[in-house]
This record gives C-alpha cells, sequence and structure tokens, in this order.
C-alpha cells in the first residue's frame, strides 16, 4: 500500500493528470469551435448541414450495397488536430520555453558576476614548479611554455639520470 501511496503522490502522475485535464478542456473547445464554425463554413463552400456530411464517396460493395468515405469527416478531423497542436504550442511550449531562456539568461548572468575559482590544471603547477627551479638555479625560464627539459637540465643523481621509470 506504501508503494501505491508514493506512485500516485509522485510530481509525474500529478503532472500528467493535470495535462489529461487540460487536454480535455482544449479538445472540449476546440471541437465546439470546429463544429459551431469551421464545419458550417466549410459544409456550405460543398453545400452540405456541416464538414461530416461533405465530400462523401460512395463505392460499391461485393454484397450489392455501397460504402461510404467520409473524406469531408477527414479533413475535420486533420482541420480538429491542427487547432489543438496550435493552441498547446502558442499557449503552453512557446511561454515555458521563453520562461525557461529567461531563467538560463538570469542563471548565466550570475555565473559571470561571480567569478569562479577555477584551479590550476596539473600541467600548469608543474609549469609553474619547473619556472621556479629554473631561477633558483639561475637559468631563466623559457617563455614557450611547454617547453621540454634538454638533458643537460636534467638533474644527475642515483635513480635519476637514464631511468626509465615514472
Amino acid at each position: 500500500m506504501k508503494g501505491f501511496k508514493e506512485f500516485l503522490l509522485r510530481g509525474n502522475v500529478i503532472d500528467l493528470a493535470v495535462a489529461v485535464v487540460i487536454g480535455a478542456a482544449f479538445t472540449a473547445i476546440v471541437t465546439a469551435i470546429v463544429n459551431s464554425l469551421i464545419n458550417p463554413l466549410i459544409g456550405a463552400v460543398f453545400n452540405a448541414s456541416s464538414l461530416d456530411k461533405a465530400l462523401i464517396v460512395e463505392i460499391p460493395t461485393v454484397s450489392g450495397g455501397n460504402a461510404k468515405i467520409l473524406f469531408g469527416a477527414i479533413i475535420g478531423a486533420v482541420i480538429n488536430f491542427l487547432i489543438v497542436a496550435a493552441v498547446v504550442y502558442f499557449a503552453l511550449v512557446v511561454p515555458v520555453n521563453h520562461l525557461k531562456k529567461l531563467a538560463f539568461e538570469r542563471v548565466k548572468n550570475d555565473q559571470e558576476q561571480t567569478p569562479q575559482d577555477v584551479p590550476p590544471t596539473d600541467v600548469e603547477v608543474l609549469l609553474e614548479i619547473r619556472d621556479l627551479l629554473r631561477t633558483q638555479n639561475g637559468v631563466p625560464t623559457s617563455t614557450g611554455g611547454g617547453a621540454h627539459v634538454a638533458p643537460s637540465d636534467a638533474p644527475e643523481g642515483p635513480g635519476i639520470a637514464g631511468s626509465t621509470k615514472l
């Protein structure tokens, strides 16, 4: 029972339920617009009472009757879908994307205003150590940044010269 309760109270399930309810409300509005406004206008063009009764093609069947292909109903369903998609896009997607963009820009501006302490990389630390050792030994530092130490600059001592261990 506890698992079922957690499932029901999850954010995703509640968001999905809200989306279904809002979708049903949009569908009711769009269906009313299509049935009350668009169907009569298009039906008038095709001399029918509604789009569902326009563009009907009858084809003979094997049993001797006629089957009806309702192209007007298909066109009405496509128009219904396009209106729902437009309402969802312009009423929900565009504003949410705009709000996300504003939030992203705010976070980006906050990050630019506060300096980030980025620790130096291993290579940068090693180059600094090399340059400090060279100045202590009286050797001028190179400006190449990644110059290799010549064999004559390599320190001599047990286990260092000619060693292949890392």
